[in-house]
């Protein structure tokens, strides 16, 4: 009788995602015994849980090491993104406590959901299967439709989780469909090995099958990133989702999206790079009109950084587009940067707001700066940098987006790009306005700055200065992670 032999495995890539997921189930576990009225202690758990992820993670740093039969990889493009969750998910429960317990929706299971999401963003980062990436894809967006129906009380909350989950659904039908028909084309689901397949093809963009699957992948990461024209259930999920589930949505999901189709679509597929750059030039010029000039409009704060979301999804587009190092190393200093600031953002309008968020709109931030000037300082850093005004990260960002797509010829798509960003300064200085130039209507008595809060800001003022003032300290671990993709 022949002896079953079970192959060596090696975990130490999904070393990080091990270590969250146990740690989650650990919390729901936890949670059963812990009181209504203590469930921060769970979130302080999260909290020194996502540092140490963060160790395990940059511990992996120059490290190149396959497992699960190469479907699964450690390397530094990994690493980078994966430090991008961590940070996005560590100042989303920084700034989940005070706004859930104001909500009286602070339930304990709220950070074993963002612990889970963040493990399947790390396995889209990971991925170098086409399974594994998807199988990645549903951990997360499972997690985010209850993140954003969290609030069961609130009609829009509710209204946000079933938009979601249904367009959600819906955009998963065409990334998975596009697989399909990769692995029809191809006869594999690696993405190396699809590389050399495609490689191996006299002309790939005559398959049909092939340039099908390329186009479908591409619609169904554009409805991940919220690009447009397939942006249409950002406004409403992310004016309904709780504000610190906004907050993580926006910044998390749209980094993992970026990450797993920069994986595929320059390694598995350069070949077709001709194609696939001239529909990424039409979405990023859709992305960025789409969601500036539809902000301009807006007066519910959340609605209008929704909308801003969307223009930034743009931003990273360009860089896209050009798909050389320039534009993929500026990609990921963008979503890193972005991160810390549009966070950061969040934090201030979680402070600002009352319960139900009545006074969500940018006229209740009249007389801010006057009331609290130090908070007001921070929010006008956050918005200079989604802006994109010098000396922040958010200028160095787009510099080296718009400078990749120079590089590769795309001179018209940086102008549109930089007439955008023009565009942006004015809803963003609305703000502002209103905050030093306008006579406080509030006295702002309810708001209350707890200790995580402070550290949220801080952190993100740091995170939306340090980048723009001294780039290289970013820059040069973002250009390394993008060379052995």
């Amino acid at each position: 009788m022949d002896m079953i032999t079970i192959p060596a495995v090696n975990f130490t890539p999904i070393l990080p995602e091990i270590f969250l997921s146990v740690l989650a189930m650990v919390l729901l576990l936890i949670n059963v015994f812990i009181p209504g009225d203590r469930k921060a202690y769970l979130g302080y758990l999260s909290f020194v849980g996502i540092v140490a992820a963060g160790v395990l993670v940059a511990a992996g740093w120059g490290g190149h090491i396959e497992s699960f039969s190469g479907s699964v990889v450690l390397d530094n493009f990994a690493t980078f993104f994966k430090m991008i969750f961590l940070v996005s998910a560590g100042l989303a429960v920084l700034i989940s406590d005070q706004y859930m317990e104001r909500e009286g929706c602070n339930h304990g299971e709220l950070y074993p959901l963002i612990l889970f999401t963040v493990v399947g963003m790390m396995l889209m980062a990971s991925g170098t299967d086409l399974m594994t990436i998807f199988l990645g894809l549903e951990v997360m967006s499972v997690a985010l439709y209850v993140l954003a129906g969290f609030n069961r009380k609130n009609p829009k909350s509710n209204e946000a989780g079933l938009k979601y989950f249904l367009l959600g659904c819906f955009s998963t039908g065409f990334l998975l469909y596009g697989m399909a028909l990769t692995y029809g084309a191809t006869g594999t689901t690696r993405i190396a090995k699809i590389a050399a397949v495609v490689g191996q093809m006299s002309l790939p963009s005559a398959n049909i099958m092939l340039v099908a699957g390329m186009l479908l992948m591409l619609t169904g990461f554009a409805f991940k990133i919220a690009a447009a024209p397939f942006h249409m259930w950002t406004p409403d999920v992310y004016e309904g989702a709780p504000t610190p589930m906004t907050a993580f949505m926006s910044a998390g999901p749209k980094a993992a999206g970026f990450a797993a189709a920069l994986r595929i679509f320059l390694v598995a597929l350069p070949t077709l790079q001709v194609e696939w750059s001239q529909v990424l030039w039409v979405l990023a010029v859709l992305t960025m009109t789409v969601g500036n000039i539809t902000a301009l409009r807006q007066d519910n704060i959340k609605r209008m950084l929704a909308y801003s979301s969307i223009a930034h999804a743009g931003y990273a587009l360009v860089g896209f587009t050009a798909g050389n190092g320039t534009g993929t190393a500026g990609i990921l200093f963008y979503m890193l940067s972005y991160a810390f600031m549009n966070i950061g953002a969040f934090a201030i309008i979680i402070l600002v707001g009352k319960k139900g968020e009545s006074n969500g709109n940018v006229q209740d931030f009249a007389g801010f700066g006057v009331k609290h000037p130090v908070l007001a300082v921070a929010m006008s850093i956050f918005l200079f940098s989604l802006a994109g005004m010098p000396p922040t990260a958010g200028f160095i960002g787009k510099f080296y987006l718009f400078s990749g797509a120079i590089q590769q010829g795309y001179i018209w798509l940086a102008i549109i790009g930089v007439l955008n960003s023009a565009a942006s300064v004015y809803y963003y200085l609305r703000v502002m306005v209103f905050m030093y130039m306008k006579d406080p209507t509030e006295e702002f008595d309810w708001m209350q700055v707890t200790a995580p809060m402070a550290l949220c800001v801080a952190i993100s003022v740091i995170g939306s200065l340090i980048p723009g003032i001294i780039p290289s300290l970013i820059l040069q671990f973002a250009q390394q992670a993008i060379k052995l993709i």
